[in-house]
């Protein structure tokens, strides 16, 4: 690693600069595998949450490592907002969602709904819906419910299930996909 402190430059500070001036080619359904076993060179994740108004736009890897303050990022952001606690979020969950948001070409950041919940998070929201699961992967950072403005449910859906990183599930009605680095596994309408 590098010792830029001797310059007045931190890692953080290189890698903006050079995210500034890089311009990538979206990967295709047929590579997104790839990208997930560590194909590429930069991944990135941007995300806005309603809920807390907050927005995050971090490189979270290059060139084969993981940036430690960035993932740190990343749990803070996806933090259950109702109880203001934070728990790491599972880095595979982290490459799922940056790899389908790739294929998407999207050029809007994610909307995150839910990443991160609490267990009493997660009861009262299951005593609410039946469609909330009692050992839900939210629960231990390894899923996140999304959507974006200009691309439909089905649309991001099929970016998920390209991936073939885990579960990818569906729901139209409530305009969201929940990706999970779990057991690979696709549901919903």
């Amino acid at each position: 690693m590098t010792d830029f402190s001797s310059t007045g430059l931190s890692r953080r500070g290189v890698l903006a600069a050079f995210a500034a001036t890089l311009v990538t080619a979206a990967p295709t359904f047929s590579n997104a595998a790839g990208f997930l076993r560590g194909a590429g060179d930069i991944r990135r994740l941007r995300m806005v949450s309603p809920r807390t108004g907050e927005r995050i736009d971090t490189i979270y890897w290059i060139e084969g490592e993981y940036i430690p303050e960035a993932l740190k990022e990343i749990n803070v952001f996806m933090r259950d907002w109702r109880t203001n606690q934070a728990h790491g979020i599972d880095r595979r969950t982290v490459d799922i969602l940056t790899a389908s948001h790739n294929l998407l070409a999207a050029s809007e950041p994610y909307t995150l709904l839910s990443g991160y919940r609490s267990p009493q998070t997660n009861a009262m929201l299951r005593a609410r819906s039946g469609g909330v699961a009692k050992n839900s992967r939210h629960m231990i950072g390894e899923a996140a419910d999304l959507r974006l403005g200009s691309r439909s449910v089905d649309q991001i859906y099929r970016a998920g299930v390209a991936c073939g990183g885990g579960g990818v599930g569906r729901y139209s009605g409530s305009n969201f996909v929940h990706m999970d680095c779990g057991p690979v596994r696709s549901w919903g309408r």
